[in-house]
Order: structure tokens, then C-alpha cells, then sequence
């Protein structure tokens, strides 16, 4: 018989996958068109920022809720729900913008919303995501599925931004809802039997407190965590507030920096098939190692290289930082317990978005203080400090590949494990 897809590939890998593609595709194009809807009805780069602020704010607030709930409910339930409420959200946004005139309140008030949607859409979504391949094959099945996330990132970027040029950005945000429809849909049709059924938890609270001991108890995944909060707020820092500035005012403008941009994309969408190749033994050594060139790009800004240099730069960071996410990913799918996974998955997402409003805010102050080739020199030098340091700890150094679940780590996990060689389920 011959074989039309990977072993790994179940039905609800596939799923997951062409939901999250389809939802990428949308959301992408969306963040293109709700700037340009702001700026199209009499706002300003403050409104801009004030619409992107609502969006996360109820994003950071929610997100550890919504691990809690993710773990006390199904997940692909959490998922579809956060789906509809991102339609509905994304539809009105669509709605408001077509009827013309939007106000900067109702459409920062909607922007609102789908950042709720995410909260409780995150957690769950990587909690299925790695709930859908066995041990063996995860990390092909996290190269692939980032792969396509990745890819649809870029597509949806560039298809987004034609799009709002050529038919205005209340389309965009339509087609976006309907995406939104279209993934929820999808996941309404996963198959859950093969997922072990949760004991009641003792209250959200609990499962909080629950999670944080899961977090704490490990100094790797603590130690990562740390570090992503503050790399993830300077690389926002250095991409969104200065790296448009050094392109304006060395490079030629937005046009070499979107070339640079995209370049990172497209690394990215090269270590995710590296890594459908390569399955390093010492995970997170390897992800650590792979974090280094992250500090490339704000030095490249510093100097700054041509926009040649640069676009070079940024597609070797792209590959490294990719198969940084797929150690990751695999680290967690082998040492999380499944049925605590969207508690722990909720930190690290706090984690690494905590800390970005602030680092971009105090972004331009800090270049008055000290100026921006220092502040950019500070960016590099606080990103390998931050790896140099991970690096000392020595379960990052020593925590390896293991070729079959340990039931050590958790029951439930090793049977849904066994479960996905039938059925395979997804996260993100």
C-alpha cells in the first residue's frame, strides 16, 4: 500500500495545521488593514499605537485564565469559541470601517475583544498541537506545522497589504473574519476521543498556583522564560521603533527594511525545514546556542550595514530563531504533563509578552538619553548576556532527547501519546 502522508500526519494534525494556515493567512493581512483603517479615519501614528495597545492589554491580562480554563475544559472547545468570538469581533471591525467614519474608541473597543479571543485561544491551541504527535515524531511535526504557520505569516502579510491597497482595509478585515470561521469550523471537527479525560481541578485559582509550581519546579523552563521576556521586548523595541527609523534615515526608506523583514520570514520558513531534517539530542543546548544571532540585527542597525548586509542578517537570524521554536516545542511536548500543559503554555506566553508594551514605549526616551547606536548596542549586548547567562544552568545544558515518553513524566501524556498514532490532535 503505499502511502499518500508521515505516520505523524494524523487527522487531527491536519486539521490543526490547515486551520492555523488559513487563520495566518487572515490575521496577517488584518494587522496591515486595522493600522491603515485608524490612519484612514482621521488618526494619527498615536491612534495606531493606542488600537495595537488595546489588543494586547486584555491579551497579557487574560492569558494565565485562559491556561486555567484550557486545562479544566476541552480544549478544542476553548478554541472553537475563541475562533467565534475573533469572527465576530474581526466582522464588526469590517462592518464599521465599510459604513465609514469609525471611531479611534470602537474600533480600540473591538481590537479589545479579539485580543480576549487570543488569551484563551493561545493556551489551548499549543496544548492540542502537542497532544497530536507522539514523542518519536514531534519534531518533524512541530518543523511542519511551523512551517506552514510561518509561511502563511508571509503570504498573508504581503496578500494583505496589496489587498488594502486595492480594495480598501474593511475588506481585508472581512475576509479575515470569514478565515477566523473557516479555522473554527476546521477545529469543531477534531477528534478528542483518544484524549485522556481530566480529573475536576480544585478551582482556577488552584490551577494557577498549579501551574506555577509546574513552571518553578524547573529551572530550564523558568530560566527560558525569564530570558524571552526581556529579548522579546528589546528585539520589539529594535524592529518596531528603530529599525524603521536607521531604514528612513540610512537605508532608502520602507522598502529596504520590508525586504529586511521579510527575509526573517523567509528564515524562518527555512529553519522549519531544517528541522523536518535534524533532530538534535541536547534540546535545549542547541536552542539556547541557536538564540545568539538574535543579537545580530540590532547590531546591524547599530552599525548600520547596507540594506544587503542587513536582509543577510536578518535570514540567518530567522533560521536560528526557528529552530530555537522547534526545540522549544519539543522540550515542552516531553516534559509538560499534558493534562497541566495550557497552564504552563499561559506563563510562557505571559512571559514573553509582558514586558514588550514597556520596551517599546520607553523606546524612543531611551534613545534621547543615550542615543540610538548605543541603545541598539544595549539591545545586542542584553540579548547574549540574557543567553550566556541561560547557559549556566545546567538543566538547560543537560536536558536531552528522549526517543520514547517516560511515563515518569506523566501518565496522561504517554497514553495520548499512544493515543495520536490513530488520531493526531494540535496547539497555536
Amino acid at each position: 500500500m503505499v502511502r499518500t502522508r508521515p505516520a505523524w500526519a494524523g487527522r487531527n494534525y491536519l486539521l490543526l495545521t490547515g486551520a492555523t494556515v488559513i487563520a495566518n493567512l487572515g490575521s496577517s493581512g488584518a494587522l496591515i488593514a486595522t493600522a491603515f483603517a485608524v490612519l484612514a479615519a482621521g488618526g494619527s501614528a498615536t491612534g495606531v499605537g493606542l488600537v495595537a495597545a488595546a489588543r494586547t492589554i486584555p491579551l497579557v491580562l487574560f492569558l494565565l485564565i485562559g491556561g486555567a480554563v484550557a486545562d479544566r475544559l476541552p480544549r478544542h472547545r476553548v478554541m472553537v469559541a475563541a475562533n467565534a468570538l475573533s469572527c465576530v469581533s474581526q466582522g464588526l471591525f469590517a462592518l464599521l470601517v465599510l459604513a465609514g467614519e469609525p471611531r479611534l474608541w470602537q474600533m480600540a473597543l473591538l481590537a479589545a475583544l479579539g485580543g480576549t479571543g487570543q488569551a484563551f485561544f493561545a493556551p489551548a491551541s499549543e496544548g492540542m498541537v502537542l497532544a497530536s504527535v507522539s514523542g518519536e515524531r514531534a519534531g518533524r511535526a512541530f518543523a511542519v506545522f511551523r512551517m506552514g504557520m510561518n509561511g502563511a505569516n508571509i503570504g498573508g502579510t504581503a496578500l494583505g497589504g496589496a489587498l488594502v491597497a486595492l480594495v480598501g482595509p474593511g475588506w481585508v478585515l472581512a475576509i479575515d473574519s470569514v478565515a477566523f470561521a473557516l479555522a473554527g469550523a476546521l477545529r469543531a471537527f477534531l477528534d478528542v476521543s483518544g484524549v485522556p479525560v481530566r480529573a475536576p481541578g480544585g478551582g482556577v485559582l488552584h490551577d494557577l498556583r498549579d501551574g506555577w509550581r509546574e513552571v518553578a519546579s524547573r529551572p530550564w523552563l523558568w530560566a527560558v522564560v525569564v530570558q524571552f521576556s526581556i529579548v522579546n521586548a528589546v528585539v520589539a523595541a529594535a524592529e518596531a521603533v528603530y529599525g524603521p527609523l536607521v531604514a528612513e534615515q540610512h537605508l532608502g526608506g520602507p522598502g529596504p527594511w520590508g525586504l529586511a523583514l521579510a527575509a526573517f520570514g523567509a528564515g524562518t520558513v527555512g529553519g522549519a525545514l531544517l528541522m523536518t531534517r535534524v533532530r538534535p539530542h541536547r534540546l535545549l543546548l542547541t536552542g539556547a546556542l541557536c538564540v545568539f544571532p538574535l543579537a545580530l540585527p540590532s547590531a546591524a542597525l547599530a552599525v548600520p550595514l547596507p540594506a544587503g548586509g542587513l536582509t543577510a542578517v536578518m535570514f540567518g537570524t530567522g533560521i536560528a530563531v526557528e529552530v530555537f521554536a522547534v526545540t522549544w516545542m519539543t522540550a515542552l511536548h516531553q516534559e509538560i504533563p499534558e493534562e497541566k500543559f495550557s497552564r504552563v503554555s499561559s506563563y510562557d506566553w505571559l512571559g514573553s509578552l509582558a514586558v514588550v508594551p514597556l520596551a517599546t514605549a520607553l523606546a524612543g526616551p531611551v534613545q534621547d538619553l543615550i542615543g540610538r547606536t548605543a541603545a541598539l548596542w544595549g539591545c545586542s549586548a542584553l540579548i547574549a548576556l540574557l543567553t550566556a547567562a541561560v547557559l549556566c544552568v545546567p538543566d538547560v545544558r543537560r536536558l536531552t532527547r528522549r526517543t520514547k515518553p517516560e511515563p515518569a513524566a506523566s501518565g496522561a501524556l504517554s497514553r495520548a501519546a499512544g493515543a495520536t498514532e490513530s488520531h493526531t490532535a494540535q496547539a497555536e
